[in-house]
């Protein structure tokens, strides 16, 4: 099935005849999996940089995408035993609109999947505030032994005598993938700035190449077919990118609270688009694109 196109460009007629189909009941909606990402940001000249990685052409889900780091929850995940610092699970249950279990695997989850796919690890030692950094051939190694789920991320912190550092990150947005795909996420994004004395690595076999970028000009990129995004990266993108600073984000983010978003499809003088959130379709109509 091809890929949704970013907003607001009319449905291909193969996405129309699958929509006519679901809406004939010839179609069964997929079960969604539960998923997490992370915009890292960090200043730069050009306004708001987010770390980008391409997706390798050959993987299932949003080949050839620019994709912010994050993937599928493990169910290690949801430990109770993880290693805690900051605001606690049920805060960001309340904030997530979701349950407590659910609430730490997808912190733990997009803490993972941003150390396996940029090397960072959101992570310090009890009571400190530096997070610690990843160099070297042993938290290579671990980083690898993550991402080949040979050890849990509750793990890994157990035995490096590290914390999560939830502090560091906040919420920002909820998406559900549309009933037409074949492959559906309810995935949680948050953002994180990069911390101080850490780098980003191109480590992740799952990309192609990796980029910081401005959001801003990348959600421009997408526009012009420069780059491909699935529209939430296109319209995350486009909304971070309009804030000052990385700190106005995270500010703007810890008010958050997240409710699930599908993409309905209407139907338009003869045109199918998904529908998104209105505070996003503001964002389009700004840049003359709705």
């Amino acid at each position: 099935m091809p890929h949704v196109p970013i907003p607001p460009a009319p449905l291909p007629d193969s996405l129309v005849e699958a929509v006519r189909e679901h809406a004939a009941g010839r179609r069964r909606a997929a079960e969604p999996r539960d998923a997490a990402t992370v915009l890292l940001l960090r200043d730069g000249p050009g306004g708001v940089e987010t770390y980008y990685l391409l997706r390798q052409r050959s993987m299932a889900f949003a080949a050839g995408m620019a994709v912010y780091p994050g993937g599928g929850v493990d169910a290690r995940d949801a430990s109770a035993d993880l290693p805690w610092a900051g605001p606690p699970v049920s805060w960001w249950a309340e904030r997530l609109g979701c349950t407590q279990d659910e609430a730490r695997a997808v912190v733990a989850a997009a803490v993972r999947e941003t150390f396996e796919e940029s090397g960072v690890l959101l992570a310090s030692e009890p009571g400190s505030e530096v997070v610690v950094p990843t160099e070297g051939a042993a938290w290579e190694a671990d980083r690898v032994a993550c991402e080949t789920r040979a050890c849990s991320l509750s793990e890994l912190l157990t035995r490096r005598g590290l914390v999560l550092r939830s502090d560091l990150l906040a919420p920002w947005d909820a998406w559900l993938t549309p009933e037409i795909e074949p492959r559906r996420y309810r995935t949680w994004f948050l953002v994180a700035a990069l911390p101080a004395g850490c780098a980003t690595r191109d480590v992740s076999g799952e990309s192609s190449s990796v980029e910081w970028a401005p959001a801003g000009a990348q959600a421009a990129r997408a526009e012009t077919g420069e780059v491909a995004m699935m529209p939430p990266t296109y319209l995350t993108s486009l909304e971070v990118g309009a804030f000052d600073s990385v700190a106005a984000v995270l500010e703007d983010g810890a008010g958050r609270r997240l409710e699930m978003f599908c993409p309905q499809p209407v139907e338009t003088d003869g045109e199918w688009r998904f529908r998104y959130p209105d505070r996003l379709q503001r964002l389009l109509v700004g840049r003359g694109r709705a």
